[in-house]
């Protein structure tokens, strides 16, 4: 069986929606799933001071944090991030860098990742984002599968993007069926690319 940790940070829930769709599509293509929330660092009256953030922040909860062990465990990686200034929120950069570790190990080595995001405009660092994220992809050896344009989901007006599912909230206040549809379909290829290797190592 082909393991999947799907590990995001959202404030309001708009990413959050992504990652719950991922975790469910990867257990509808028989993986095993870890849906892991990364710790929030911002100050509790930053959060107070928006209501829908300290309400998701409640409402989630019971997600349990993400851990290091979630990676070492997993076989394909889904890394789902808000976009802050055209980067990954801080609360992911900074789970991100604890991996020291596990990279000077070499156990991140051929990991499969993903990544996926949800700005608040339409230009507002989508690509930039999931680009930034990839650079520590190549350092960890990892390999990166996109979802691009190998399904006509990712031709859909609401995402359209190659580098991984990205929602746009001035569009709609939460993701919607393309959305859904596309990070569907983008968790079913990373656990097929993954399955496939894991075959194909195991037949070296």
């Amino acid at each position: 069986m082909t393991n999947v940790a799907v590990i995001y940070y959202s404030s309001t829930g708009n990413t959050h929606k992504l990652a719950v769709e991922a975790a469910e599509a990867a257990v509808k293509a028989d993986a095993e799933v870890r849906l892991r929330r990364v710790a929030e660092l911002a100050p509790a009256e930053a959060i107070a001071a928006k209501p829908g953030w300290a309400e998701h922040l409640a409402e989630t909860s019971d997600v349990p944090e993400a851990s290091l062990d979630d990676l070492d465990w997993a076989d394909v990686l889904l890394f789902g991030t808000p976009t802050r200034f055209g980067l990954p929120s801080a609360q992911l950069k900074q789970f991100i860098d604890t991996t020291g570790g596990l990279w000077h190990q070499g156990k991140l080595v051929n990991k499969v990742v993903s990544s996926f995001t949800s700005t608040g405009t339409t230009h507002g660092g989508q690509e930039s984002t999931l680009l930034a994220l990839n650079n520590t992809f190549y350092h960890w050896s990892a390999i990166i599968v996109a979802p691009g344009y190998a399904d006509p989901i990712q031709f859909a007006p609401t995402n359209g993007n190659p580098y991984g599912t990205s929602h746009v909230s001035s569009q709609s206040d939460s993701p919607g069926e393309e959305n859904l549809s596309a990070i569907g379909y983008q968790t079913r290829r990373a656990v097929e690319i993954a399955t496939a290797l894991k075959v194909g190592f195991a037949n070296i």
